[in-house]
């Protein structure tokens, strides 16, 4: 496990860090969704085939996982992405291909558009792209921001948790209540411009991963227009990674530009 001190208070990031093979000079960074750890949603796919051979960090962002979950941290997309580049900057990453699954996505196109020397290639994965209105509570970004904080760590968490099932909170538990919760709210707040405009601005290989099922992707016309890649994955839902991971490597490595 490597970590990187990533604020002024002293908070750190921590990721596991799987070496390249023999030649290999290129990076892999795995950033995870909202609740979740890169370690559990993404090792499998790391050491896939089409993927493994070059240096993988699976990292956690600040205040979930195995990061630490400092409580006077803002947890804005634009804060997150400054901390994961810090990270990489400790970590002599160089420009990297980053793989980031829900929020994760929305942290790292807000990454490649603040630090452009550290993302080379980019592959999204069902990434959040707009901004979206709290709604009555709900398992995902809405449904905790739905309640304030104060309703979440005075016990809106616990219908959450009863609400998202056992599997999802096995790492949302990990999550500090104030990240889980000021996350949720930055993530529906979105940024300014918005992360889908930040997204058509972008000059790097971009590849956006979603469900076959969900239908056609709004917006999915002009993503392309602006070159991304946009490819519907079959038998899968959100967590395309681990309910498709055939498919996912396959998609992902095309993106990656490695098949």
């Amino acid at each position: 496990m490597q970590n990187a001190q990533v604020t002024a208070d002293g908070a750190r990031i921590r990721w596991v860090e799987l070496p390249g093979g023999p030649g290999s000079s290129r990076t892999q960074v795995f950033l995870h969704g909202l609740g979740a750890s890169s370690g559990p949603y993404f090792t499998a796919s790391a050491v896939h085939p089409l993927l493994a051979g070059h240096r993988s960090l699976l990292m956690d962002m600040l205040g979930f996982g195995i990061s630490d979950r400092p409580t006077e941290f803002g947890y804005t997309l634009e804060e997150h992405a400054d901390a994961i580049a810090a990270a990489l900057r400790a970590a002599d990453a160089g420009a990297t291909d980053v793989v980031a699954h829900s929020m994760g996505g929305a942290v790292a196109i807000v990454l490649a558009a603040r630090h452009p020397d550290l993302v080379a290639r980019l592959v999204l994965v069902d990434a959040n792209l707009d901004p979206v209105a709290p709604a009555p509570p709900r398992p995902g970004t809405s449904g905790i921001a739905a309640y304030t904080e104060e309703e979440f760590l005075a016990g809106g968490w616990k219908d959450i948790r009863d609400r998202v099932g056992p599997h999802w909170w096995a790492t949302m538990r990990l999550g500090g209540r104030e990240a889980l919760h000021r996350s949720a709210m930055n993530l529906a707040r979105g940024t300014t411009p918005t992360m889908r405009e930040l997204l058509l601005e972008l000059r790097i290989p971009r590849t956006y991963l979603r469900p076959e099922a969900d239908g056609p992707l709004p917006g999915g016309d002009a993503l392309v227009r602006s070159g991304v890649r946009v490819v519907a994955v079959p038998e899968c839902g959100h967590n395309i990674m681990l309910d498709n991971p055939e498919a996912f490597a396959k998609e992902t490595a095309r993106g990656l530009e490695l098949a």
